[in-house]
């Protein structure tokens, strides 16, 4: 799968552009990393510094004001954002890609949610109850982790149902609108606190037809589902689950660069006073212990880059479905970077000593986010590595990731 990355990055014309937004948003996020930490969301600021970015309308198809953006910009956007806060990355990252979703509805539906600028959240698990009503459907349920909901207004919600059109039960997302949903204010958590992931739950709300977005469908190859009106658009040519997941990679490497830089600064000033008040940078397990993160975290790097690699070689070919063992082997990618990197936090913030534990100290809060990160189902460790190494022998992998 060779790819000519020089030549990709030369499409995205903007990406300095980009990536100083990202510091922007990023820097001002950090600002209010301590009280989002307490108020379970990062304030109004930030959010509209997002908008203002204008991340949300990278990938949305031209037609609607989107870009050729690279995947390693797009993986670039998100890791500098995670260096100053991570749930300004996490939420960053979920701005571009919610917008991708509305591409693969009618007409009618794209027009309704893009024209509208409004950011979009989602809960993808399928645990919501729908009943035909007529022309389209009714939704009820109760949603946990719908991240940044207070900053959205269009919501999509995971259910399994036979659509009408359809002869099986099918896995879809079903999209609502804030003012139908009630928010379920439950997010205290170990760590993205800043992220607001709340629950949300609505009873017997209408959706109509142009309003599903047909999962089970996009996944087996499916594109818009009255014809495709940008032939070339990106994410209509590259499997959408492995697009669609990419970006947590990418949160999990910025925290840890940002903890491994921390951990080089304070090494360098750090005096430890029952070691005959010697200074730990001289110490050669300091030093090994700095090198050996720096080399974890090159692997780790290089690991996204292959991720990235894999989509551009799948966009330029058009291919929409993967064979079962590659498809694991992302899931297995994310998996480590996932688990690599929590372990590579609690090191640090182990080594760093008991200074490193206080609240007012960045290093206790990128450590807590990170192990946030590594919860999340679509990249967890175990899942990932069985369901690879089920596919190695010929057996089926996992039957989401």
């Amino acid at each position: 799968m060779a790819v000519n990355s020089l030549a990709v990055l030369e499409k995205t014309i903007n990406r300095e552009e980009l990536l100083q937004k990202a510091k922007e948003v990023g820097e001002l996020a950090e600002k209010y990393a301590a009280q989002a930490d307490l108020d379970t969301r990062l304030p109004d600021e930030v959010i509209e510094k997002i908008k203002e970015a204008g991340f949300q309308k990278l990938l949305r198809p031209k037609a609607y004001g989107g870009q050729n953006l690279d995947y390693y910009t797009f993986g670039d956007i998100i890791r500098t954002v995670a260096n100053y806060n991570v749930s300004a990355a996490w939420l960053t990252y979920f701005a571009i890609i919610h917008e991708t979703w509305p591409a693969f509805l009618p007409k009618e539906g794209r027009d309704e949610l893009f024209n509208s600028n409004a950011l979009m959240a989602d809960v993808f698990a399928p645990i919501g109850k729908v009943v035909d009503d007529g022309e389209g459907y009714r939704l009820s349920g109760q949603w946990n982790f719908c991240s940044g909901v207070f900053a959205c207004d269009w919501i999509a919600l995971g259910a399994v149902h036979k659509m009408q059109d359809g002869t099986e039960p099918e896995f879809s997302l079903f999209i609502v609108h804030k003012k139908d949903v009630e928010i379920i204010e439950n997010w205290d958590s170990i760590g993205l606190r800043g992220t607001g992931s709340n629950g949300v739950k609505v009873d017997n709300v209408y959706v109509p037809p142009h309003l599903v977005f047909p999962l089970t469908r996009v996944l087996n190859g499916a594109t818009a589902p009255d014809g495709i009106y940008e032939e070339d658009y990106q994410i209509f040519n590259v499997p959408y689950l492995a697009f669609f997941l990419a970006g947590f990679a990418h949160i999990a490497i910025g925290a840890a660069e940002r903890l491994i830089r921390n951990f080089k600064e304070k090494t360098e000033s750090r005096i430890r006073i029952f070691n005959n008040n010697t200074n730990e940078k001289d110490a050669g397990s300091a030093q090994r212990t700095l090198a050996e993160l720096n080399i974890q975290l090159a692997a780790l790097k290089a690991l996204a880059k292959e991720y990235a690699d894999r989509l551009h070689y799948y966009q330029d070919n058009g291919i929409r479905v993967l064979e079962e063992e590659e498809r694991e082997q992302l899931f297995a990618i994310r998996g480590y970077i996932a688990k690599s990197a929590t372990e590579m936090a609690s090191r640090i913030l182990i080594t760093l000593g008991g200074n490193s534990v206080y609240k007012s100290e960045s290093s206790e809060r990128f450590v807590r986010d990170i192990l946030a990160v590594a919860a999340h189902p679509t990249h967890q460790y175990e899942d990932a590595m069985a369901g690879y190494g089920r596919t190695i022998v010929g057996l089926k992998g996992h039957p989401t990731w």
